[in-house]
């Protein structure tokens, strides 16, 4: 089943852990939205090979519009949760139990949406002292799968075993 999937992304993302999961969920029939402040614009990967145009702006959309959200990682998160909308917005998802997919640093915006007590996730090693401050259980794993919600991964080289676990999720 076609799910509709939110991706909040902007500027300094890490090319690959946008591309490749977008590549398999397209494939897979599900439908992306890119998500950023400014419907139209172009942002583009820390590594200059992907760029992304933006399909709506935060203040056009609704949680409630889609059925799961997917956070790549880079510098985008640490940008994005400096903005309310984006940590209430990812906030919504993880409340309502829908399936959230985070890669990387994308687990950033769950920090700041204090979504992440009591849960099993990785990320990157980096941020791993946030993610026990946070509350949650910290794995150093390539991908963990917290319930029937959550999925998080720690790098590219992670990538397979995300984009696996992200479609089984995707499935239910």
């Amino acid at each position: 089943m076609s799910k509709k999937v939110a991706v909040l992304i902007t500027d300094m993302f890490e090319d690959s852990e946008y591309t490749e999961p977008a590549k398999a969920l397209k494939e897979a029939g599900h439908e992306l939205t890119a998500i950023d402040c400014d419907k139209g614009k172009t942002v583009k990967g820390k590594q200059g090979e992907a760029t992304v145009t933006i399909d709506m702006g935060i203040d056009e959309v609704d949680p409630s519009q889609f059925d799961a959200l997917f956070l790549p990682g880079g510098f985008s998160p640490d940008i994005l949760r400096a903005d309310d909308r984006f940590v209430r917005f990812t906030k919504a998802f993880m409340d309502d139990k829908k399936p959230v997919m985070a890669i990387c640093h994308g687990p950033q915006l769950l920090i700041t949406a204090e979504t992440l007590k009591g849960r099993d996730v990785t990320g990157y090693k980096s941020i791993a002292v946030d993610l026990k401050n946070a509350g949650a259980n910290f794995h150093d794993k390539e991908v963990v799968v917290c319930g029937n919600q959550l999925v998080t991964s720690r790098t590219p080289d992670d990538l397979p075993a995300f984009i696996r676990e992200s479609a089984n999720l995707l499935k239910s």
